[in-house]
């Protein structure tokens, strides 16, 4: 056998692979426009689910998703985590990941845009300042407290910098 056919089907089925790779990260190809691999495409009985949800922040619609844990059943009590994206971030991105991995593991976890960011309200957009994402943590952790079977006493807040437990 030749190396010409070899290299060629050892060529087609790398270019396969990275396909399929580039779109199980197309955010184009996710009703919930996640961009990571492995990224929940469908609510699904007995799996981690996605219920993306708006509240409001200082005048702002925050944009969010909240993810609950395989069998969730909203009259059961669960621990919970929000998960604030880093710097120029969103979501649907590394906060995504980190709240989906986690709602595997049992825990009710929320995921928002920060003010002025993605999907969230604000002008001029794309603004970061500390004291925003302080005010965008704490309301998501007063957002999060009151979804259903979320237990108050067993609030977490994770962020790209800081992982901290609040408890009252």
């Amino acid at each position: 056998m030749s190396l010409a056919p070899m290299t060629s089907v050892v060529v087609a089925a790398s270019l396969a692979i990275a396909s399929a790779a580039a779109d199980a990260a197309d955010y184009r190809n996710n009703p919930f426009t996640l961009t990571y691999d492995g990224a929940i495409p469908q609510n699904l009985p007995g799996r981690v689910n996605i219920h993306p949800v708006t509240y409001k922040l200082n005048g702002l619609d925050i944009s969010a998703n909240v993810y609950t844990p395989p069998n969730y059943d909203p009259k059961k009590t669960y621990a919970a985590i929000v998960v604030a994206h880093p710097n120029g971030g969103v979501k649907e991105q590394t906060a995504g990941l980190y709240a989906q991995r986690l709602a595997e593991q049992g825990y009710i976890t929320l995921a928002a845009d920060a003010a002025y960011q993605g999907a969230s309200g604000g002008l001029p957009r794309y603004v970061d300042k500390p004291s925003n994402r302080v005010e965008d943590i704490h309301g998501m952790a007063d957002y999060i407290s009151s979804y259903a079977g979320v237990d108050k006493a067993r609030l977490g807040v994770q962020s790209r910098t800081i992982a901290h437990v609040l408890f009252e």
